[in-house]
């Protein structure tokens, strides 16, 4: 199973031994080290790895777990 972890003003944080990270062609990232971080203030370097660029440019992110929140469907 995985866990993604929401890192506070970071990356994503994604543990398991069955994941793999697949661009929009199919073709498959090599991943050499677990656990593995996801870029998410859009300045790395290295996406879609996070490199610690977030550190340097500011980011803040807002999103915390809200109790009662449900994923809903992306509306087009």
């Amino acid at each position: 199973m995985a866990t993604i972890k929401v890192m506070q003003n970071g990356p994503y944080r994604v543990e398991g031994d069955d994941v793999k990270v697949v661009d929009w062609n199919g073709a498959e990232y090599p991943v050499s080290k677990r656990p593995i971080f996801l870029c998410r203030c859009g300045a790395s370097t290295t996406k879609p790895f996070c490199d610690g660029t977030h550190s340097r440019v500011g980011f803040k992110a807002a999103e915390a777990a809200v109790p009662g929140s449900a994923d809903k469907p992306a509306q087009p």
